[in-house]
C-alpha cells in the first residue's frame, strides 16, 4: 500500500480504512454497498472509494445552500479541484466544516466528517486505481454541473427541459454510464480471469450499463424531477408530441406523453441488452464479479418493469420501487442460479417481457 504523499494527510490504518467503506459506506447507500460488498476484496477499495467521493459532491450539488444562486456549483467545482489533486489538508478541513453545518442526516455528516481520510486513502492507493477514481468522479461531477446549469432552481417556479435525444444521452453518460467504462477498466487492472476482455469493447457495453439504470432512474423519478423545475425528456419530442414541460405537470396528460414516455423505455430496455451481455461476458467461475453486475441489474429492470406496468407514470404520488423483501428473495434466487448462463438469460427475459407487454 501506497502512503499518502500529501502534507498533513494522515496515514490510514486497517481501521479507518474499514469504517470508511463499512459504517460511512453503508450509511449513504443502499442497494450499492450489498454490491461493493460481494465484490472481491482488492476492487472494494477503488470502487468504494470512487463512490464515496461521488456520494459527497451529489450531496453538495443537491442540496440547498444559503447565499447566492450559484452556492452549490461553486462548492462542487472545488470540490473537484481537490479530486483533481493534489488534495490541500486546510481546505478539506474547511470544506467538511461548512459542509457538515448544512447537513441533517447523520450519515451524511459521518461522510463529511471523513473526509480527510477519504482523501488520504485516495493518495494510499496504487497509480492506475488512483487515476481511475479521480477520472470518473471528476466525468460524475460533470453530470452534477450540467444539472445545476441546465436546469432553474427549485424556488424559481420555472420549469427547463433538456433540449434533445443526444443531450438526454450526453447526460446519462456523465452520471452513470462512464460507471460503467470505469468499472470495466479496474476490474481488468485486477482480476487476471479478465485478460482476454477487449477493453474498449467491454467499456463501451459497460457504458451502457450504467445507461441503463440511469434512464430508469430519470423516468422513475420523473414526477419528482419535474417539480423541482428539472424536465429530462428532450423537448423537441415533446413538441412533436404537442406538448410543452408543463403540460407533464398534469397526470391527466398522461396519455398525451405516453409515446415518447415508451420511447424511452425502450432505450433503457436496449441498453439492458448490453448489460446482459456485460454480465455474460464475466467468467462463470468469478462468482463475486456475477453477482455484483447481476444485482443492479435484476434490481434496475425489474423498476422499470413495474413502472411500465404501473401506468401513473405522470403521478406524483405515486412511488415505483421494489421491496426490500423482493431485493433479499433476488439475492438468495441468485446464488445458485448466477453461474448458468441459460438460467440468467431466463429471468432476465422475463422481468424484460413484463416491461414490454406493458409499452
Amino acid at each position: 500500500m501506497v502512503q499518502p504523499t500529501v502534507p498533513g494527510l494522515p496515514n490510514v490504518d486497517a481501521a479507518r480504512r474499514n469504517r470508511l467503506l463499512k459504517d460511512v459506506l453503508k450509511g449513504v447507500s443502499r442497494s450499492f454497498y450489498l454490491t461493493i460488498r460481494i465484490l472481491p476484496k482488492d476492487l472494494r477499495e477503488p470502487v468504494g472509494l470512487a463512490y464515496l467521493l461521488a456520494r459527497a459532491s451529489d450531496t453538495i450539488a443537491d442540496r440547498r445552500l444559503a447565499g447566492f444562486p450559484g452556492a452549490r456549483l461553486e462548492s462542487l467545482l472545488a470540490l473537484r479541484t481537490q479530486v483533481l489533486g493534489p488534495a490541500d489538508l486546510g481546505v478539506l478541513q474547511d470544506f467538511a466544516s461548512q459542509a457538515m453545518e448544512g447537513t441533517s442526516s447523520p450519515q451524511e455528516q459521518a461522510m463529511f466528517g471523513s473526509l480527510v481520510d477519504t482523501f488520504a486513502l485516495l493518495e494510499s492507493l496504487n497509480a492506475a486505481d488512483r487515476k481511475q477514481v479521480r477520472w470518473v468522479v471528476t466525468t460524475l461531477t460533470q453530470g452534477m454541473e450540467m444539472d445545476l446549469t441546465s436546469f432553474p432552481g427549485e424556488d424559481s417556479g420555472e420549469l427547463t427541459a433538456l433540449s434533445s435525444a443526444d443531450e438526454l444521452d450526453r447526460y446519462v453518460y456523465l452520471v452513470a454510464g462512464c460507471v460503467g467504462e470505469f468499472w470495466t477498466k479496474v476490474l481488468i487492472g485486477h482480476e487476471s480471469k479478465l485478460n482476454g476482455w477487449d477493453v474498449a469493447k467491454m467499456s463501451e457495453i459497460g457504458v451502457r450499463f450504467g445507461k441503463a439504470l440511469q434512464l430508469t432512474n430519470v423516468l422513475r423519478d420523473m414526477p419528482r424531477d419535474l417539480r423541482r423545475g428539472r424536465c429530462y425528456l428532450p423537448a423537441d419530442e415533446l413538441a412533436a408530441a404537442g406538448l410543452v414541460p408543463e403540460d407533464l405537470l398534469d397526470p391527466e396528460n398522461e396519455g398525451r406523453a405516453r409515446p415518447v414516455l415508451a420511447t424511452w423505455i425502450r432505450t433503457a430496455l436496449g441498453h439492458f441488452d448490453a448489460a446482459e451481455e456485460y454480465l455474460l461476458a464475466v467468467p462463470r467461475r468469478s462468482v463475486r464479479l456475477r453477482l455484483a453486475c447481476l444485482w443492479p441489474l435484476l434490481l434496475g429492470l425489474a423498476t422499470l418493469a413495474r413502472l411500465a406496468r404501473s401506468g401513473k407514470w405522470l403521478d406524483p404520488d405515486s412511488t415505483v420501487k421494489v421491496s426490500r423483501r423482493w431485493v433479499y428473495r433476488m439475492m438468495a434466487m441468485s446464488l445458485p442460479a448466477v453461474s448458468s448462463n441459460s438460467l440468467l438469460r431466463f429471468w432476465i427475459k422475463s422481468l424484460r417481457r413484463q416491461a414490454e407487454a406493458a409499452i
